[in-house]
């Protein structure tokens, strides 16, 4: 595996293997950098579907969407990343600094506080509780930077779905925040709690 860690985040090369977990719910699971350029079919078919709309990229075609990507790959504040399950793409995850986002300007930001943003693309074999063990081993990935003490999401309050996955997923709901281009639900998971809902269920 090849990766670049700066103070809190994972980052790399783009398509370098950054993070690996044997998942005995799901499998093989493999977090590589998001490349722009090989990987724009699958990208521009996920963000494109109906269901995408709260991702806000519908309209783009493939070279912006690959020239949008291509500028987030050259910031040190923002990654993005492809999840593969056994080899499937299934989640498209961005992380990034809170406090070098807009987000920074609508919340008080804390020094360990890492924002993620996930897509879910594909699931691969039906599993019981799948968004969850999605959601924990993304939690592990971005926690493995011990300099990270709180994982920070907000999605689109119409996103009923989103939110509730959160919920879910372990988050506790924060307020209403006014963004650029929409109004996001703050929601937090701390790593303590992330560490007391896995011992639970271990």
């Amino acid at each position: 595996m090849t990766s670049i860690r700066n103070a809190r985040l994972v980052a790399g090369p783009a398509g370098a293997l950054v993070h690996v977990n044997d998942s005995a719910a799901l499998g093989r699971i493999e977090i590589s950098v998001l490349d722009p350029v090989g990987d724009l079919d699958l990208l521009h078919e996920w963000v494109t579907r109906p269901s995408s709309r709260f991702w806000g990229l519908a309209e783009l075609t493939p070279e912006e969407l690959r020239d949008l990507y291509l500028f987030v790959d050259g910031l040190a504040s923002h990654h993005a990343f492809l999840v593969r399950r056994e080899g499937l793409p299934i989640v498209l995850l961005q992380t990034y600094e809170p406090e070098n986002d807009p987000l920074g300007d609508a919340y008080d930001v804390l020094p360990g506080d890492a924002g993620l943003h996930f897509f879910l693309g594909d699931r691969g074999e039906p599993v019981p509780r799948f968004s969850w063990h999605v959601s924990d081993l993304i939690a592990e990935f971005v926690f493995s930077r011990p300099e990270v003490d709180r994982i920070v999401i907000e999605p689109d309050v119409g996103n009923e779905r989103a939110v509730a996955r959160a919920v879910k997923s372990g988050f506790e709901l924060g307020p209403l925040v006014q963004l650029p281009d929409n109004t996001g639900r703050l929601a937090f998971l701390t790593r303590e709690r992330w560490e007391r809902q896995r011992a639970a269920v271990s």
